[in-house]
């Protein structure tokens, strides 16, 4: 695959603090991308230093095609109107939104009214069709889906894959392990200022070592084990209880949640 975002050694100060460290990553063209923190992590810099939104002080960003932002939030009046706001910034862009999107995206039937009477998931839906406007070839999404309920939490969802089958590039900053694992072909997940891991989510697990948890109740009560080698610490849990005449009334093997995963790299404490 071509590359279509590539980062090297990028780096980002406040005063004193220093967010980014080095940060390198690359998005391949046609796949969808997470910048993956925890809050504080320095994702929305990363993505507005690509943006060109805020300047960094080094390093190098080379991004190839057309691109389209969608921010956390739009400055948008309250009394615009969606369709006034698309056609507004559709003049200032010197193209038009293809209709073809508008219905997708649903927003027909909110053309006429106002942006603060829309609820998040529309407002987001709005922000989306800004971000479409003259057929950008990769996307920047900058938390999509924050705030928003299940049923346009998925329906947003939806809409981006259905992008990405259309040949877009999509990198998107966020902090939830569940949308990006059910969303994503790829993630980087960032660590002080660096990039602590890219690849599959699926490979995360392996990364991080494979922790396990195994439960096991017998009549005299429950013991818990955490180990990385599963087979040879139930070997010998069930060959002590064998010895002292236990019986196990039930067995269990907890291999850890894909968040647990995410916490360990990003250097948190795992819950």
């Amino acid at each position: 695959m071509r590359a279509a975002v590539q980062v090297r050694d990028l780096r980002k100060s406040y005063g004193t603090r220093e967010v980014l460290r080095g940060l390198d990553f690359q998005v391949e063209k046609g796949e969808i991308f997470a910048l993956l923190g925890v809050n504080g992590a320095g994702k929305t810099t990363a993505l507005e230093c690509l943006e060109g939104l805020r300047r960094y002080d080094s390093g190098q960003v080379h991004i190839q095609g057309r691109t389209g932002i969608q921010l956390q939030s739009a400055s948008l009046p309250a009394a615009i109107r969606p369709l006034e706001a698309v056609e507004w910034m559709a003049r200032w862009k010197k193209t038009r939104l293809d209709p073809a999107v508008w219905e997708a995206l649903d927003l027909a039937p909110l053309s006429n009214r106002m942006y603060g009477e829309l609820s998040t998931g529309q407002k987001r839906r709005l922000h989306l069709a800004l971000a479409l406007l003259g057929d950008p070839e990769i996307l920047f999404l900058d938390e999509p889906s924050a705030g928003l309920d299940v049923e346009a939490r998925a329906a947003l969802h939806g809409q981006i894959r259905r992008l990405r089958d259309r040949g877009k590039t999509i990198l998107l900053a966020s902090h939830d392990m569940a949308e990006v694992e059910s969303l994503c072909d790829r993630l980087g997940i960032l660590r002080e200022g660096r990039v602590a891991f890219q690849g599959r989510a699926s490979d995360l697990a392996e990364k991080v070592g494979g922790r396990c948890t195994i439960r096991v109740r017998t009549e005299q009560g429950e013991e818990v084990r955490e180990t990385e080698d599963v087979g040879r610490t139930l070997l010998e849990m069930l060959e002590a209880y064998r010895r002292e005449g236990r019986t196990v009334l039930d067995l269990k093997v907890d291999r850890g949640t894909l968040e647990q995963q995410f916490l360990a790299m990003a250097g948190k404490e795992v819950v």
